[in-house]
């Protein structure tokens, strides 16, 4: 797609602006956001907005973006770089592919790592549920499901409601939060239930 198109389109789930990197933790959060979502790609030296500043120290901003790839990225990402000329200013291009690796870490200021994913133009904190379908689905072994009192109950409650919380799965059948999140993982796995993350709130519907 034209560079153009895409900046005039503006951020969204694969796309992120940034006019320059000024922190490694911060840009490793949206390229592992990135790999453990369809991939995206970061536009050095372009504003919020969609304004081309321009990339000052194109060197730098390499430096930084490989320092965060390989030491707060975990596993490691390879960035794949790409230079572009906008009326004589630099835009640099990073493209950060799918990974078959998922999920990735990143590594927080407060020194723990976390697992982010992409919802709209953000990176979010990835909850438990999320974290376990990644682990379980770059796995590759298949679910075998077992319909017990307990799924089926859940499923008839997602019948008439539509949507439903982890919480309000733990009230509905009386089981700790543990096993409600080991079941939800199992039925998003065999494709049975979906996912639906927002910056608020996460719940599922059914397929």
């Amino acid at each position: 797609m034209n560079l153009k198109r895409q900046i005039f389109e503006g951020e969204g789930v694969s796309l992120d602006f940034k006019k320059t990197i000024t922190s490694c933790e911060k840009i490793a959060r949206t390229m592992v956001s990135f790999a453990n979502n369809i991939g995206g790609r970061l536009l050095i030296g372009v504003l919020d907005d969609g304004t081309i500043k321009g990339v000052k120290a194109e060197d730098e901003e390499r430096y930084m973006i490989t320092k965060a790839a390989h030491f707060f990225t975990r596993p490691a990402l390879e960035p794949v770089f790409e230079e572009v000329y906008f009326d004589d200013k630099l835009v640099l291009i990073v493209d950060i592919p799918e990974s078959d690796e998922k999920p990735h870490y990143s590594l927080a200021e407060d020194g723990k790592w976390w697992v982010y994913i992409r919802v709209k133009d953000k990176s979010v904190l990835a909850s438990k549920v999320v974290v376990d379908v990644l682990k379980r689905s770059a796995d590759d072994k298949g679910v075998l499901i077992e319909y017990s009192s307990k799924e089926k109950a859940l499923l008839e409650h997602l019948d008439k409601e539509e949507r439903i919380t982890v919480k309000e799965f733990c009230t509905l059948l009386n089981i700790g939060r543990r096993r409600a999140q080991r079941i939800i993982v199992d039925l998003v796995l065999s494709g049975i239930l979906r996912v639906h993350t927002t910056e608020k709130e996460e719940f599922y519907t059914a397929s």
